[in-house]
């Protein structure tokens, strides 16, 4: 069995079967959420890498564009991306990650992405 895993995602409304995740330290999460911002991003979250699933929790998780991004996020830079998620979306814990172990990236025609 996978390891557990506490991600945070982030649907962009209540009708889209879109979602968007990082994968997070809960205890650091918590403390960030709470209102302490001195900690830095980089030890709430496991890595700055985002998620995507057209499908919702059912879906398989790969990487999205950057368009995707600008358009839901209003912007590409992995920062402000992360930092969005993790003020609006819900965390949930999961046993390991949806994804495949390779994934074609159509943005980057057809780059492989590794995990």
């Amino acid at each position: 069995m996978a390891p557990a895993v506490t991600k945070v995602v982030y649907k962009p409304d209540s009708q889209s079967t879109d979602e968007y995740t990082v994968v997070i330290n809960p205890e650091e999460y918590h403390k960030w959420k709470g209102g302490d911002k001195t900690i830095p991003l980089a030890s709430v979250v496991d890595s700055f890498s985002v998620f995507h699933s057209s499908q919702g929790a059912q879906g398989l998780l790969g990487k999205p564009s950057n368009q995707q991004l600008e358009t839901v996020f209003g912007t590409s830079k992995d920062v402000d991306v992360v930092t969005k998620i993790l003020e609006g979306g819900r965390e949930q814990k999961v046993n390991g990650l949806n994804q495949p172990p390779t994934t074609l990236n159509p943005a980057n025609s057809g780059s492989e992405i590794r995990r």
